[in-house]
């Protein structure tokens, strides 16, 4: 057992210093764990730009938020739907617009388990284009940016990366052979994590060091992930889980990208995540990665063929 760097209780919000000046863009922060990071970050008194896709939602959000904090809260909505590449892109070139500076892009929102092959706008398989090809795009295009702030990506991957095939799937992407709600999910996951990984690689060759990319997963929490995608029966067993103690609250779970986006001098090469049984629960911290998330042959062959899917060279 590996002892955790920030003590038997692990890291905790309460190592955050004030954070006024800062400013960071979150995506998926009308529920779960991106909720509960704006919220925190918030009461730090940094400045926050929720991406999300539903801007009802997002007004809804911001008024709780004030009532929970306050009202002096600087926040602020930008739409954004992760799964259309033109989306991404004009809210990407927005958030340029409104802010000088990113000293963390916070990678949250993600779409899961969805029961049946669905195609996005830009013709890839749902979960690989949202939660991956998505994520993509808006790392890169607001890279200059975050390096200009000598700030941080932070990629919120899931245990799944470690419960489908172990690998990418470059024949069949998109799973017109054997699509499963799972396999597609967990190589979504598997990518997001790879590429953080390939990104540390290709800064460090570039003599890039002041960004920095991180990989976490929020553990087994109770947020409306499920609900949002995966099929009836999928929902049904998740909502039994929540109430078991291999559960814990999305506050809980919002833990691990809080320390990536705000922890001075942390390490990129490790992963994030509850440390407890399983990697469900339990003190956040380090924990093992599995060797397949860090395949740098595949990870490079993703990462060339990300470029060309989406047309977007980063420019490191």
């Amino acid at each position: 057992m590996n002892t955790n760097q920030f003590g038997k209780k692990g890291w905790a919000p309460d190592r955050i210093e004030k954070l006024n000046g800062k400013t960071y863009v979150i995506t998926g922060t009308t529920s779960g764990t991106g909720f509960e990071t704006a919220q925190i970050l918030l009461s730090k008194g940094a400045k926050v730009v929720m991406l999300n896709r539903n801007p009802k939602k997002a007004e809804d959000t911001i008024k709780t938020l004030k009532q929970d904090v306050g009202n002096h809260i600087d926040v602020l909505a930008i739409k954004m739907d992760l799964a259309v590449q033109d989306s991404v892109k004009n809210a990407a070139e927005e958030v340029i617009k409104t802010v000088p500076q990113i000293d963390a892009l916070i990678c949250n929102a993600a779409i899961a388990q969805v029961p049946k092959q669905t195609l996005t706008t830009d013709g890839w398989e749902s979960q690989m284009g949202t939660n991956y090809y998505g994520n993509f795009t808006l790392q890169a295009l607001l890279f200059p940016l975050i390096e200009k702030s000598k700030g941080r990506i932070v990629t919120v991957g899931s245990l799944g990366y470690d419960m489908g095939i172990k690998t990418i799937k470059f024949d069949d992407l998109n799973w017109d052979k054997d699509y499963t709600p799972n396999n597609a999910y967990s190589q979504s996951k598997l990518a997001q994590i790879m590429s953080m990984y390939e990104l540390q690689d290709r800064l460090k060759e570039a003599g890039k060091t002041d960004v920095k990319a991180y990989a976490c997963h929020p553990g087994s929490s109770r947020t409306n992930l499920i609900n949002s995608s995966g099929s009836f029966m999928m929902k049904f067993i998740f909502n039994l889980m929540k109430l078991s103690p291999l559960t814990q609250s999305a506050e809980k779970g919002a833990y691990p990208q809080l320390m990536c986006a705000t922890e001075p001098n942390l390490d990129q090469s490790s992963f994030y995540g509850p440390t407890g049984r399983n990697n469900w629960t339990g003190p956040v911290g380090a924990h093992k990665l599995e060797s397949h998330a860090k395949d740098k042959v595949v990870s490079n062959k993703l990462w060339e063929l990300s470029e060309k899917e989406t047309g977007i060279k980063w420019n490191i």
